[in-house]
């Protein structure tokens, strides 16, 4: 390449070198950087030199100094794409352009033609695994010939540059190193105490403070005995001698709960710690993190009470629990709900007697949410769900160990109830063996966690069901009668839904506006064949097989329209061969005639599962719901009479049922 005519390049090589040494000698960081290119550009008589940092992600150079004519040029930072220093560092070599760099990069971001710069000298500076750290380089206004001092002089100077960023970067790691892990000794949860090899203090965290109740300042360069007592202090440095006496790289060792600390003014409490030894210019110390096995054991237990608590509540949240509001008007249903609010206000225990889906689970939370307990939780155990082996464990907790499986302590259901309320459902299915500790609880509040002599208070309100004649299995030895009379200081039975007479009705309805808006279904209340059929209906499941009958007809309704009667099971509803001809299942016109052959199938139905009996328990009367003089009269009025049985031309039978 042809060069420009200029005047002579004048290269001191002894200049630059005493440059290189003298001129950044007393210069660090910042300032060194500045000293540097300074030098260098007047060493090697350039018009400009700069030693820039990369930011390899943003593909850019920072100048950390530029020297261009006679003064600095700060800020200055570029993309290296389309520059020669892109060269320079993707190929990781020193680029010489002695003349022409702007026809060679004339895309490059760096306006070399704005100040008549035609040359460039540059250099990557490479860290570990060949990574760049930065670039250094010289710019001139003339060309600069590639004499053989310029460029190992100019080598020097990215070697002393390099060196001095490799110190910056490493000094900036350590005090990276430093901040961090000042601030995990800082926010452990732990005591930190860090002792010489005479066991004075040399330094203590924030938790080693709040834990002994004074400020590290006071007690720095103090012997141990003042902080920890003369006890733990002795125990310490027999430790430490065993620690000296360790060959190999284990320096470390465990301390169970039985290092007992003694602060001044305060009181002496149990530690478990681990001791550390390390060594500092050839002078051992040592590293002691404890613990306030008090502090531990409450919190552990109050986060497994908050654990056992949160877990219960998730179990409720995903449980169905019914509606928010117990439906119905009937005289059965308020002499019930009467009763709950006589005994709602006391801590009396109360017996809950039904059959199955009368709704007791409802009116145990209707007892609890009308109660001083309110503010407590509710806790629902099934004594019917819970295998026999496991069911002690349940109530009353167990210890770590008590059993296989036991990984870890846990409370019960009567400890997770303290202060409110539990509801044992299902009573009767409570095994022999555990009745008499049930007893105790009830008696004394008392009891005891399976595998543990230590003896627990607790104050829980019990409101038990059942749907087995209590009474009886006592009599038969089967329930224990103590516990009997002591469950049922407050009897209270649960109609179920035969005799709730309208109710039902009202509950269908109620069931189906919130079932059908679970469901995304958009459904009419129950129209009048719907409520004849739901009134004929015996409900022996109650109110769970209501709810179950009203989601069957929801899912299967094709025109907004419930037909409870086609939901409702076949069993139930014996179509005779005349009603089939005369009213179609089909049809979607409701008249009187429709709704009397529906009324008519149902109370032959209730009929002929009693034996054709009207009155009495297990009658057809009972069955429906309605009183025996009320089903005469409505199967006088529908021609009902038992096969072979003869009706005069008014509808009387010759024999009438009994």
């Amino acid at each position: 390449m042809e060069l420009s005519q200029v005047t002579e390049r004048r290269i001191d090589e002894e200049l630059a070198l005493r440059a290189v040494v003298e001129g950044t000698a007393s210069e660090t960081g910042q300032e060194f950087y500045r000293a540097l290119v300074r030098n260098m550009a007047l060493a090697l008589d350039t018009r400009g030199a700069w030693l820039t940092e990369y930011d390899e992600r943003r593909d850019r150079l920072r100048a950390l100094a530029f020297w261009f004519g006679d003064g600095w040029v700060e800020g200055f930072e570029y993309p290296i794409a389309g520059t020669p220093c892109e060269t320079a560092v993707r190929e990781r070599r020193v680029v010489h352009i002695p003349d022409r760099v702007i026809e060679l990069y004339p895309n490059g971001e760096v306006k070399f033609s704005r100040s008549g710069v035609v040359s460039y000298l540059g250099v990557p500076l490479l860290g570990r695994e060949d990574r760049v750290l930065g670039h250094l380089a010289v710019v001139d206004t003339r060309p600069m010939p590639a004499e053989k001092r310029l460029v190992p002089l100019f080598r020097i100077f990215a070697s002393r540059a390099l060196a001095e960023m490799r110190r910056v970067r490493v000094e900036q790691d350590l005090r990276e190193r430093q901040e961090k892990l000042s601030g995990l000794i800082g926010s452990a949860m732990d005591g930190i105490v860090e002792l010489d090899g005479e066991l004075h203090i040399t330094l203590m965290n924030s938790a080693a403070e709040k834990v002994f109740g004074c400020a590290a300042a006071e007690l720095h360069g103090r012997p141990a005995d003042e902080l920890l007592g003369s006890a733990a202090t002795a125990r310490l440095r027999a430790l430490t001698g065993e620690l000296e006496r360790r060959t190999g790289g284990e320096r470390s060792l465990w301390i169970p709960g039985d290092l007992v600390a003694e602060p001044p003014g305060r009181k002496p409490f149990p530690a478990e710690a681990t001791l550390s030894r390390f060594e500092v210019r050839g002078r051992p110390f040592y590293t002691l993190i404890l613990r306030n096995v008090d502090e531990r054991l409450e919190a552990e237990r109050r986060i497994r009470a908050l654990s056992a608590e949160a877990d219960y509540l998730r179990e409720e949240l995903a449980a169905e629990h019914g509606f928010d509001e117990i439906v119905g008007r009937s005289p059965a249903l308020r002499r019930a709900l009467q009763g709950v609010a006589q005994v709602a206000g006391t801590d009396a225990t109360v017996l809950l007697l039904g059959e199955t889906g009368t709704g007791k689970e409802l009116f145990a939370r209707a007892i609890h949410d009308r109660s001083a307990r309110r503010d407590r939780p509710l806790v629902k155990v099934n004594c019917a769900a819970i295998p026999a082996t496991l069911i002690e464990s349940e109530f009353f907790g167990h210890e770590r160990g008590a059993f296989t499986g036991a990984t870890q302590r846990r409370d019960g259901r009567f400890v997770l109830a303290d202060g409110g309320t539990i509801f044992l459902d299902e009573i009767g299915e409570l095994p022999l063996e555990l009745q008499g500790k049930l007893l105790r609880v009830l008696q004394e509040g008392e009891l005891e966690p399976v595998g543990s002599s230590r003896t627990r208070k607790v104050n829980v309100r019990v409101v038990a069901a059942t749907n087995r004649d209590l009474a009886r299995a006592a009599r038969e030895g089967r329930f224990r009668q103590d516990l009997f009379y002591r469950l049922s200081v407050f009897p209270l039975p649960l109609p179920p839904l035969r005799e709730r007479g309208d109710d039902v009705v009202l509950l269908a309805a109620a069931m189906a506006e919130k079932l059908a808006r679970a469901l995304g279904r958009r459904v009419a209340p129950p129209d009048a064949a719907d409520a004849a059929a739901l009134r004929s209906y015996p409900w022996p499941g109650n109110v769970r097989e209501l709810r179950n009958v009203v989601e069957r007809a929801i899912i299967t309704s094709a025109d907004g329209r419930l037909h409870l009667h086609r939901a409702l099971p076949e069993a139930g509803f014996p179509a005779t061969a005349s009603d089939a001809h005369a009213l179609p299942v089909d049809s979607e016109v409701l008249t009187d005639q429709r709704v009397r052959a529906i009324e008519r199938g149902n109370m032959i139905a209730a009929l002929e599962r009693a034996g054709w009996r009207v009155g009495g328990r297990g009658g057809a009367a009972a069955l429906l719901g309605v009183s025996p003089s009320t089903l005469k009269s409505r199967m006088k009025a529908l021609a009902i009479a038992r096969p072979g049985e003869h009706r005069g031309p008014a509808g009387d039978a010759d024999h009438h049922a009994p």
